[in-house]
């Protein structure tokens, strides 16, 4: 007689299960972004064509979706470098990332009320997205300066810097216009001088 694990192994979700819950983040960002962090959870259900039950399976709390919400973006910006990088080049790769960069920020901002108010703080939150937003920025600069067509001089974080300067300062609505608007000065300021 053979005796069984008591260790039973964790059942990988349902294909079904996994496209619900990616779903639900997209429209809840969409929401936060759109209604501020207190967005009703009943309607980003309905619009995530989900119901009321499957959002709470996936997501027991106002803050634990969240909190999801954040770390997909920051998933998706770490991510995004690597493909950006594969497509095109180096300059052209680093400006696209860093308008990608001016998106994340919105959803932050929205989301960072709420971040900060859970136990701790959100400093562990953003401490976790520290590594991977510097390794993209790090390594997008370095393809971009290999290839000649940035400054050799150029610090990397500089270019979050001055992005993250003009969302903190914003006082208008269309901040993320001008911020993109920097992104293009900051591209060109960055070329070496010929």
């Amino acid at each position: 007689m053979t005796k069984k694990s008591s260790k039973a192994t964790p059942r990988k979700p349902r294909t079904d299960a996994l496209r619900n819950r990616e779903r639900i983040l997209e429209v809840a960002k969409e929401a936060f972004t759109r209604r501020g962090a207190n967005a009703s959870l009943d309607e980003i259900a309905k619009e995530a064509g989900v119901g009321a039950g499957t959002l709470y399976r996936h997501f027991p709390t106002r803050d634990a979706l969240i909190e999801a919400v954040y770390h997909t973006e920051v998933q998706k910006l770490a991510a995004a470098e690597r493909k950006i990088a594969e497509a095109m080049p180096p300059v052209e790769a680093l400006r696209t990332w860093m308008l990608l960069f001016v998106d994340y920020i919105a959803a932050k901002q929205i989301i960072a009320p709420v971040l900060n108010t859970f136990v701790g703080g959100a400093s562990k939150l953003y401490e976790g997205s520290r590594a991977p937003i510097h390794g993209a920025i790090e390594a997008l600069v370095k393809r971009a300066i290999k290839s000649g067509d940035i400054r050799k001089d150029l610090v990397p974080f500089d270019l979050l810097r001055a992005v993250i300067g003009v969302s903190s300062v914003a006082t208008s609505p269309d901040w993320q216009q001008s911020a993109k608007r920097l992104v293009d000065i900051l591209i060109t300021g960055s070329r070496p001088v010929k």
